[in-house]
């Protein structure tokens, strides 16, 4: 990489947490450019030679973006994935930083009805976020990146690695249902957090909101509450360290 790092902002989190609708909504600004794809994982990629990484892999597919044109990349697995955070601030240590959070227990059926979708999962949603915990134990990539419906939703922990790389002024914490509830608003802090005027327009919020889905089926009581008892410490922790009531 000859001069300055090109990409400056990453939406690094969470998984189902309103990611693909913030993106949308920044894509559709004037003064941002995003890759070819929502997703680029160039961080989290284990197959890559971390001792001496290649920065022009990570920016040759912005190379069409004009100068003056602020770069990022909206890959939310970032925030979970231990050696993501360290990589980018390698890469950047002035990258600026978002995270939408969602309540736990919704994201984690989000998280499975997707991986039902794809194929990638067999078990029922109780069987899952239970005795299928034990499939993490293995450390398999797969089964970390899949199947990892619980331990995604512990965000004090993942939040504590973040800050003790980054200092606060690059980090925005945003919450998926302010997104939802109140669009411009907080679409508003994101273009002051990244140092840009707000755009006269923005795209519908029912359109891009089309794109999130919606349950095919309820969540059970006893699966939402075996949840959050698992979650319940965490969520205190956000709370009492970040002041983030999800």
């Amino acid at each position: 990489m000859s001069g300055p790092p090109r990409l400056s902002f990453m939406i690094c989190g969470v998984q189902k947490g309103g990611t693909t609708a913030l993106w949308h909504f920044l894509r559709s600004h004037p003064q941002i450019g995003f890759g070819p794809r929502k997703e680029m994982h160039f961080f989290d990629d284990e197959s890559r030679d971390w001792s001496n990484p290649s920065w022009d892999d990570l920016e040759r597919p912005y190379a069409h973006h004009p100068a003056g044109r602020i770069l990022g990349d909206a890959t939310p697995i970032y925030t979970y994935w231990p050696s993501s955070l360290g990589r980018i601030r390698r890469y950047n240590p002035g990258m600026r930083l978002i995270v939408s959070l969602r309540h736990p227990v919704e994201r984690a059926y989000s998280h499975w009805r997707m991986a039902t979708a794809r194929g990638q999962e067999t078990l029922p949603f109780g069987e899952a976020i239970r005795a299928g915990r034990r499939r993490l134990d293995t450390g398999d990539e797969r089964a970390l990146r899949v199947f990892s419906y619980v331990e995604r939703g512990f965000y004090t922990p993942q939040l504590d690695r973040l800050f003790a790389l980054f200092p606060a002024s690059q980090v925005l914490l945003l919450r998926q249902a302010d997104l939802q509830s109140h669009p411009a608003g907080t679409l508003n802090r994101v273009y002051d957090f990244l140092g840009l005027p707000r755009p006269e327009r923005m795209p519908a919020p029912e359109t891009v909101f089309s794109h999130m889905g919606h349950a095919v089926a309820a969540l059970s009581a006893e699966d939402a509450a075996c949840l959050q008892a698992l979650h319940a410490g965490d969520l205190r922790q956000l709370r009492a360290r970040y002041g983030i009531v999800l």
